[in-house]
């Protein structure tokens, strides 16, 4: 006969078997991840988008990103739009103009991996922030990808990881409140105008957005909110 105390142990320890082997599953999963996305070792670069935009950057555009390319016309050295973009982006991993080109070649198709391209069109984002984490153009165009395909939740801890590194750009607080439009999520779209504005930044179209679904309203310390005295005679 089992007696209770040993009873107890063995529940616990099967209790610690689901947890390890529940750890074990999310790290063969984030392995997985990393395994069908590809390393990043490339025979030319990896190079950074952001600061190597000398003669690398004007050869692997030259060759392979010409405008054709970029406007999804017709591809340029290998005659593959997708072979084409998966070259720039494996020299370039962040190069932000290719990686948008890439997500609207994949929404074209209605293709998760456009033909001819090496990885799947999330893949060239998760490699572009294994490659530069700073990034937050990168991770701005991934909320974006994340909201255009219904999956809000993993946008919004992409936009989570922008604001920390958001500081005063007006440019990142705008198109963050862009995407948070998009999200329905209107009171951080507002949040992110106001803070943009703010900063001098002048574009209105997020606030005309804003304006259409009636969640615009004018910052409190703006000039405009703020009532006048009576008129003088």
């Amino acid at each position: 006969m089992i007696s209770p105390v040993h009873s107890s142990y063995r529940r616990i320890g099967r209790r610690i078997l689901i947890i390890l082997s529940m750890t074990a599953s999310f790290h063969a999963l984030a392995q997985n991840d990393a395994e069908l996305c590809g390393s990043l070792r490339n025979h030319y670069g990896p190079f950074d988008y952001r600061t190597q935009r000398g003669e690398v950057l004007d050869v692997v555009e030259r060759h392979h990103f010409s405008p054709e390319v970029e406007g999804l016309i017709r591809g340029q050295t290998s005659n593959h739009i997708g072979a084409d973009l998966a070259y720039t982006l494996g020299t370039f991993p962040n190069h932000h103009r290719a990686l948008m080109s890439m997500m609207q070649f994949g929404e074209k198709l209605k293709s998760p991996q456009p033909p001819h391209a090496a990885y799947s069109v999330e893949c060239y984002f998760v490699r572009a922030i294994r490659f530069q984490p700073d990034d937050t153009t990168v991770r701005l165009m991934y909320a974006n990808y994340l909201t255009r395909n219904s999956r809000v939740e993993q946008a919004r801890r992409e936009l989570e990881e922008v604001s920390k590194a958001a500081g005063d750009n007006p440019f990142t607080h705008y198109n963050m409140g862009l995407i948070y439009f998009d999200m329905k999520d209107y009171e951080n779209a507002l949040n992110r105008a106001h803070k943009a504005l703010a900063l001098g930044f002048p574009r209105g179209e997020l606030r005309d957005k804003l304006t259409a679904v009636r969640q615009w309203r004018t910052p409190a310390d703006s000039p405009d909110s703020k009532p006048t005295g009576p008129a003088s005679n």
